[in-house]
This record gives C-alpha cells, sequence and structure tokens, in this order.
C-alpha cells in the first residue's frame, strides 16, 4: 500500500490530521534498535528526540579515535569502555524513552490548548445544569430497574435521541453520576 497519505496536509482535517501527525512523528522501537547498532554515532538518541545525548555519543566516539591515533597504547580503552557501557544502558533506555515519548506526543496533540471540543462532546459536562439534569435522568432510570432488568425496557420517547435510539450516558458519565448519587447520599445522611 502506498505511504502518499502521510503526504497530505489535513490540518483543519479533525481526527485525520490527529492521525496522520501521530503516525508521522511517534517512535517505534525496531528503528530505535537499529539505529542503536551505529552507537558511536548516536543516532538513536538522535532519532528519540535526545539531541544532547546524541552529541555526547558523537564527541565520546570523537575522544576514542583521537586517543587511538595520538594517545599512549591502551588509553582508547577508557572512551570505548564508557562508550559501550553507556550504549548497553540505552538498550534497555529506548524501550522506556519510546513509550514515554509516544505518550508525551499524544498528549500533545490531543491537549491543543485554544481547542474546544466538538459540539454535542459527551466526554465532560458543560455547566453545572448539564450535569444536574444528566444525573436525575440517570436516577430515574435506576430507580425504574427491577432486579435483573434494564431501565431501558420502560424508556419513554422524551429518553431517546433524534434517529429514535435510546440515549445511554457514557461510562464516563455514569461513573460520574454514581460518585455524584454517593455524594448527595452521604450529604443527606449527614444532614438526617
Amino acid at each position: 500500500m502506498s505511504k502518499a497519505w502521510k503526504e497530505l496536509d489535513l490540518e483543519g482535517g479533525g481526527l485525520q490530521s490527529v492521525n496522520a501527525r501521530l503516525a508521522r512523528e511517534m517512535r517505534t522501537r525496531p528503528a530505535a534498535y537499529a539505529a542503536w547498532v551505529l552507537f558511536p554515532l548516536g543516532l538513536h538518541r538522535f532519532y528519540l528526540r535526545e539531541p544532547l545525548g546524541g552529541t555526547s555519543f558523537l564527541l565520546l566516539g570523537a575522544a576514542t579515535l583521537a586517543s587511538v591515533l595520538f594517545a599512549p597504547a591502551s588509553w582508547w580503552l577508557a572512551p570505548l569502555g564508557i562508550g559501550v557501557l553507556w550504549a548497553l544502558v540505552d538498550l534497555w533506555w529506548i524501550d522506556r524513552r519510546v513509550t514515554d515519548y509516544n505518550k508525551e506526543l499524544r498528549k500533545q496533540v490531543f491537549l491543543r490548548k485554544g481547542h474546544k471540543p466538538p459540539q454535542d462532546y459527551r466526554g465532560r459536562y458543560t455547566s453545572d445544569e448539564d450535569a444536574r439534569r444528566e444525573l436525575d435522568e440517570y436516577r430515574q432510570i435506576k430507580e425504574a430497574e427491577k432486579p435483573g432488568q434494564s431501565g431501558l425496557a420502560g424508556a419513554n420517547d422524551q429518553d431517546r435521541d433524534v434517529g429514535g435510539k435510546r440515549r445511554m450516558p457514557s461510562f464516563n458519565e455514569q461513573e460520574a453520576m454514581l460518585r455524584q448519587m454517593r455524594k448527595d447520599r452521604n450529604e443527606g445522611d449527614d444532614k438526617g
């Protein structure tokens, strides 16, 4: 399959834009380990956006080369040994760095400042009034349930969305509603 889709400019294209950017910028372990093979050049560090570490590998490689050419017989073993030990530690570091880098990239992409959620986004409430209304609707559904049955069987028309399907709160909304119900109950117990 062609990779031409990676070249498309989907800026402003919503989720497609986000996915294209992530596909372009995320790092993979196989590529990082392949770059590690040439550790004296520090390519794996540059690939994982650690330019200071990559530059340090280059300087250490240059120091090893310079000591081979200009220093007494076995002085080159010190910078070479340091470089090899550091490269062995990087075998472990690469796995963690790929995970951390990709996680941070996702946070940057998905949590961009100045971007509001789409209209009718159900991931969070927009006001206390909306939250209270949703909680009351959810409470009615739960109170109407009989043991072993869901509250959907007796749903009336006002509990349906535009397409006629039953509109249920998302899992996160249900958890928030249950927490609120518990809080309301605890406050009622404290007052009584």
